[in-house]
């Protein structure tokens, strides 16, 4: 019997938990589909990976996405997040930038975060960059799978927020589902405190 309890208590934990990270990640499949995109103060992009300042083709998708949104007067400006990653010598908020300007946007309508390494540095810097000059409202472009969490961490810090995903080619269900379910781990344990 004693033995039976102590299972229960490690297997009743587990299956709460399972369960929590599949609701979250269902939110997350939901929220991954839908653009929300309106009139705002700023287009926030997150950052991704470049290659010696140049965007590779996820960060080039989510700035062409970001620069499509401006075109159509969303927003006066559009900001970009990302820290070196590693590169010595370039940003990926620096390499947004120089690839915006290249595409004949004003270089005074493009405001840098350079620092951010993670998405709840990036998100907090971003904020702190909007509060900083009054802005309240923004549209944050990313992947489809990733706006759920970026949206909650700008939210938490008193920001009006929406989610457009950049356009991204189809992906086996369960390889998106595990990308939901990863961002549901990282909006959990971001929700617990636990900074990533």
């Amino acid at each position: 019997m004693q033995r039976t309890i102590r299972r229960l208590a490690l297997v009743v934990p587990l299956i709460l938990v399972a369960a929590y990270l599949t609701r979250i990640a269902a939110q997350i499949r939901i929220q991954s589909t839908v653009d929300e995109a309106r009139a705002v103060d700023v287009i926030i992009v997150l950052g991704a990976a470049e290659y010696r300042g140049r965007p590779s083709p996820v960060f080039k998708a989510r700035l062409d996405h970001a620069l499509e949104l401006f075109r159509k007067g969303l927003a006066p400006r559009i900001l970009t997040t990302g820290g070196a990653g590693g590169d010595p010598d370039f940003t990926e908020g620096g390499v947004g930038r120089a690839y915006l300007v290249s595409q004949n946007v004003p270089s005074e309508a493009i405001i840098v975060e350079p620092e951010g390494e993670t998405t709840v540095h990036s998100t907090a810097a971003a904020a702190e960059i909007m509060r900083r000059m009054g802005l309240t409202s923004c549209i944050v472009v990313s992947d489809g799978y990733h706006i759920f969490r970026a949206k909650k961490m700008l939210e938490f810090r008193g920001l009006t927020v929406y989610g457009s995903p950049r356009p991204s080619p189809p992906r086996r269900e369960l390889q998106q589902w595990w990308l939901y379910f990863r961002q549901a781990v990282g909006y959990a344990l971001w929700s617990a405190g636990i900074r990533i």
